[in-house]
């Protein structure tokens, strides 16, 4: 019998408590991995694991984290080095939107949580993670970016800029990696309907858009220890 994709690969998901990431977690768990599910509400963490459990899969390590609390993601890293001594897949998948606002108008301790959550968290997921991933035979990092990171959308500055950053923080991470077994790439998910998508477009029809879980075949892809390619950004829809 073929094994699942990422039998025995230990993956982390930030964000993972609803949208995206947690498709991304039900998906890799289905695939084999035991899987790390980063995200500040435990309830609803709570729920993934339950969907998890329910599937017969292995249950998931969860971790209640306020990713604006930067010494939490430290102490993230010591935790999971003892217990499992390696990381093989890291996916930044968490993201905040902010006010939908001109550069002009928008208030700087907003501001301030945006940059945090969407490009320094990551940053610092990568600092804690990389001997993790170093350990790995074949370390996957993957994160999560938007086309708003190459269009001036207006009012959209403290996202797009923030998206921005956080590619060329991913690909500056790739080019110093590249000589190692760590891989790591972006993946813009394009439209899809998740509670970001609706808050940004509260107006648009109700089930026009492809949900989380139609998206992440990508995901398993550049997960797999046989995926070789890094520094790229890839679509996960047209």
């Amino acid at each position: 019998m073929t094994q699942p994709a990422l039998h025995g690969r230990i993956a982390l998901i930030t964000g993972a408590s609803r949208g995206i990431g947690a498709a991304v977690a039900k998906r890799y768990a289905a695939e084999g991995a035991q899987v790390i599910l980063v995200a500040r509400t435990v309830g609803a963490l709570e729920e993934v694991d339950d969907a998890i459990r329910s599937a017969g899969h292995a249950p998931a390590t969860l971790v209640p984290t306020d990713l604006k609390l930067p010494q939490m993601l430290d102490q993230l890293g010591a935790i999971l080095h003892e217990r499992f001594g390696r990381l093989d897949i890291l996916v930044g998948n968490a993201a905040m939107l902010g006010a939908l606002t001109p550069l002009t108008h928008a208030d700087p301790k907003l501001w301030d949580e945006v940059m945090q959550v969407n490009l320094t968290a990551n940053w610092r997921l990568i600092r804690a993670m990389h001997p993790l991933l170093a350990a790995s035979e074949a370390g996957r990092a993957i994160f999560v970016t938007s086309g708003a990171a190459r269009a001036a959308f207006p009012y959209w500055g403290p996202y797009g800029v923030s998206k921005a950053a956080l590619e060329m923080l991913v690909r500056t991470y790739a080019a110093e990696t590249g000589k190692t077994r760590i891989c790591a790439n972006l993946i813009d998910p394009g439209v899809v309907d998740t509670a970001m998508r609706r808050e940004a477009f509260p107006g648009e029809p109700s089930g026009q858009n492809p949900s989380p879980e139609n998206i992440t075949d990508l995901f398993v892809t550049l997960a797999g220890a046989d995926f070789q390619e890094t520094g790229r950004l890839y679509h996960a829809t047209a």
